[in-house]
């Protein structure tokens, strides 16, 4: 049997921690019940279970449990923010502003408002390294502005927001903040109280946990923000998220995020190393590279590399085992280059240049090290076919 690559596309999804895997399968063999069922132990299970995962959620957040609510994953919660909060506050007005490298769900969400509803949504532009600018976020919003959404940090290359600041500024406007924290949770601290954030997305399968959970935290007091739900049935989740909750799937998003919670500091550390690592042996040993992203405020897990001469889908063909990605999970589908690259101000031909390596906290000092190797030949064959730029040598 041939090896499998060595996967650096966390980014798109993460391997299940074989922890929460253990966590969860009792739920998918023995304990069976539905939470709703109240009259016998196997009802009483899977609610002891849910709300249990509910705390475990909550305290990756600093929320209380009461403020989550279990979606089918970060897009369902995505959307369920965007379209939400647009139908319940639609007399204050239709104003929506978000970033300009917001996660692929949001964008398109606030688009569908647009055209659809009548609304109007503005784009606030980053500066070459991804970062937000805060005064023009300021300045967007309105009297008329029900919602600013502000990714935690982008799906490319990784740039850590200004989330605090723009909670000020949303609080200041008298705005509701919407945070996109699926790609940033398993890396950065969040506090959605001292942030001022009112709503925020997370996704279990890019924390070490399953597909198919997610979670948005909803605000419940100073203020109470009110939600009208994408679909009805059954009452479920405050009456936000109708339907039988996939309870070995919560269980699993409950450990993972627990382990995200205590063992980030450390995981961080490493796999920036590691990271760092990565990136300082091809840069050393081939000329030609640029790394996109801010070098000091990004997420530690994540490589945006662009290697002039070579296009990424021949480089990714080009290196069979190594695991990487053209673009973000939600868009990698699309020849389109990349929106968050497009508003850093990179040209399209170094966007469809441009390789996004991301590592998770499994990820050990051997595979980044075969990794490395890998790179260097393959540019090297590719440019080979060419004119490629000169490889420096080694030390």
């Amino acid at each position: 049997m041939a090896e499998r690559p060595i996967y650096l596309d966390h980014f798109a999804s993460t391997p299940i921690d074989p922890r929460v895997l253990d966590a969860m399968l009792p739920y998918l063999k023995d304990r069976y019940g539905h939470p709703g069922s109240r009259s016998h132990v196997y009802g009483w299970e899977a609610e002891q279970a849910l709300e249990a995962a509910r705390a475990r959620v909550a305290d990756l957040i600093h929320a209380d449990p009461a403020e989550i609510v279990f979606t089918s994953g970060g897009t369902e919660a995505d959307n369920l923010a965007v379209k939400g909060v647009a139908e319940a506050y639609a007399s204050r007005g239709r104003h929506v502003v978000t970033s300009a490298v917001e996660a692929r769900p949001v964008l398109d969400a606030t688009q569908a408002l647009a055209d659809r509803a009548g609304g109007v949504v503005t784009r606030v532009p980053v500066d070459a390294r991804g970062r937000l600018d805060e005064a023009a976020f300021a300045a967007a919003l309105h009297p008329d502005t029900v919602l600013a959404c502000v990714t935690a940090a982008d799906a490319e290359v990784g740039t850590i927001q200004p989330i605090a600041a723009c909670g000020a500024a949303c609080a200041t406007a008298g705005v509701l903040l919407h945070v996109e924290a699926a790609y940033a949770s398993p890396w950065v601290s969040l506090d959605v109280r001292s942030d001022g954030v009112h709503l925020l997305s997370l996704s279990a399968h890019r924390l070490g946990g399953p597909k198919g959970a997610g979670a948005l935290y909803v605000r419940r007091r100073e203020p109470r923000v009110r939600l009208v739900p994408l679909f009805h049935g059954g009452g479920h989740e405050r009456g936000l998220r109708p339907g039988a909750p996939d309870v070995a799937a919560v269980v699993g998003f409950g450990v993972a995020a627990e382990l995200a919670r205590v063992e980030r500091e450390a995981r961080s550390r490493r796999v920036a190393a590691l990271r760092d690592r990565f990136e300082s042996m091809i840069r050393a040993r081939l000329a030609g590279v640029t790394a996109h992203g801010d070098p000091r405020g990004r997420l530690p897990n994540v490589s945006s590399l662009a290697f002039d001469g070579v296009e990424a889908e021949a480089l990714l063909m080009g290196m069979p085992t190594v695991a990487a990605s053209s673009g973000a999970g939600c868009t990698s589908a699309t020849l389109e280059p990349s929106h968050v690259l497009r508003a850093l101000g990179v040209p399209d031909p170094v966007a469809h240049q441009t390789v996004r390596f991301s590592l998770g906290f499994q990820t050990t000092d051997l595979e980044i090290d075969r990794a490395i190797e890998a790179v260097l030949a393959a540019v090297a064959r590719v440019r080979s076919l060419g004119a490629p730029p000169p490889v420096r040598p080694h030390g």
